[in-house]
């Protein structure tokens, strides 16, 4: 990748819901929920560079997404447009977390984006600021931008700190593509959970996927995955509306063994969780 001089690397990581429960339907369609929302070490990369004539050009365009709804160009140009800002940037991204997984890829990269230009154009937002901008772009992206492991309520915005042991993940994505809207609206899914009294790691356990079962009678290649994967410990989870599956494991080496045996099968992922965002500080 040849990208100019004055180009700043930031990373976006992945998340995964370690929990996830639907309690309830908004008037307006959007389902209350609560979830766990825990970072790891799993990453896209931007590379931007600030330009001086206010064009926002994405130089990497992802397969089947037209670049005005490429949400890295939506974000530069929502935060553009907030902050009237005459600076435009120029965008390479590079893609490790695999789309419609359930991991966040789309939404971290918007987050990161707010993140950077917020500091590359000097707009001076601050984070609540610009949590309020980013869910104006997905429900997922307030949470990149608070920075920090989170028990999230509402549609995903109302975001609390949470503490979650140290621990490693094998994550799968099983070869098939979930639709969100098709399981926001099956007629079987689990829209009536109770909310949680105490919202800490602990108290929440056993840990469950409310979309996990619908998504299973959808497609039997997530529910497939979730059986290989069960093998190799205490049951699986799928994260956020899949398809990804993945497994909390305690050490880096037994996660590493269990990473090499699925991913004969599966394309799979080893990786670390993390206490908070790369770019907490910025």
């Amino acid at each position: 990748m040849n990208l100019p001089a004055n180009a700043r690397t930031y990373p976006a990581p992945a998340k995964l819901n370690l929990d996830l429960r639907i309690t309830g339907r908004r008037s307006d369609g959007y389902h209350e929920l609560e979830s766990i929302f825990c970072l790891v070490a799993l990453y896209d990369t931007l590379h931007l560079a600030v330009r001086q004539d206010s064009e926002i050009v994405l130089h990497t365009p992802t397969f089947s997404v037209e670049p005005e709804h490429d949400l890295t160009v939506r974000a530069a140009k929502l935060l553009q447009k907030a902050t009237q800002s005459k600076f435009g940037v120029d965008i390479w991204l590079e893609k490790q977390i695999p789309m419609g997984g359930g991991l966040g890829g789309g939404s971290s990269d918007a987050a990161t984006m707010l993140l950077a230009l917020n500091r590359l154009w000097t707009c001076g937002l601050n984070r609540q600021q610009l949590m309020d901008l980013g869910v104006q772009l997905g429900a997922d992206v307030p949470f990149f931008i608070f920075g920090r492991n989170a028990f999230a309520r509402g549609i995903g915005e109302k975001l609390t700190e949470i503490d979650i042991p140290k621990q490693w993940y094998v994550i799968i994505r099983p070869n098939v593509h979930v639709s969100t809207q098709k399981i926001f609206s099956h007629k079987n899914l689990t829209r009536d959970s109770k909310p949680s009294i105490i919202a800490s790691f602990q108290a929440l356990q056993p840990f469950r996927n409310d979309m996990q079962s619908v998504v299973f009678e959808e497609y039997p290649q997530v529910f497939t995955a979730f059986e290989d994967l069960k093998v190799h410990g205490s049951d699986p989870l799928m994260t956020g509306s899949g398809a990804c599956v993945f497994i909390a494991v305690s050490t880096k080496e037994k996660a590493e063994i269990i990473c090499k045996e699925v991913s004969k099968k599966y394309q799979a992922f080893c990786v670390e969780g993390l206490t908070q965002h790369p770019l907490f500080d910025i």
